[in-house]
């Protein structure tokens, strides 16, 4: 695994670059880890990470699989940001909350069945955006965060298995 952070975030910014100098970086860490290791084939990001490494992978034949966490497909316009998972070849795993206002499964649901890639969801049962769970719905299915992020790596270890 070889993680890294994005230019803006190394310069202490708070807002992003825009998307071009994001996939711009994210292919540059793609090199960068390629030359250290032949097994880089498989992308995993969290929010626009996962929407960046869709990017990439969609112009990239050498990627396996990604996995997404918390993909962000609704844009704060409302407009719904589809275009890097139509182009997608690779198999992709969206690992999603159930209440994540930026990705409601109905919409994902209707991308999914636009795309030429295999793709599946796992849902993390009052989730949000971080795949945190609420304190009462997790008492209510007597489980802890840590239970949660156990099963949400457990599908992710399943998924890769099938595709990596």
């Amino acid at each position: 695994m070889v993680p890294f952070d994005y230019p803006y975030v190394l310069a202490g910014r708070k807002s992003p670059d825009r998307l071009p100098k994001l996939i711009a970086a994210h292919q540059q860490a793609l090199a960068q880890a390629s030359r250290r290791s032949d097994d880089v084939r498989v992308l995993i990001g969290k929010s626009m990470g996962s929407r960046v490494g869709c990017h990439v992978a969609a112009d990239e034949p050498d990627i396996l699989a990604l996995v997404c966490l918390g993909y962000p497909l609704r844009a704060s316009s409302g407009a719904i940001r589809d275009e890097a998972l139509l182009a997608l070849r690779s198999p992709i795993l969206f690992v999603q909350g159930s209440r994540d206002v930026l990705c409601p499964l109905g919409h994902l649901e209707r991308v999914r069945k636009k795309m030429s890639a295999e793709s599946s969801v796992y849902v993390v049962d009052g989730g949000n955006h971080s795949l945190e769970v609420g304190k009462r719905q997790l008492r209510e299915d007597r489980m802890t965060q840590a239970e949660v992020e156990s099963r949400v790596l457990e599908a992710i270890r399943v998924f890769l298995k099938r595709w990596a």
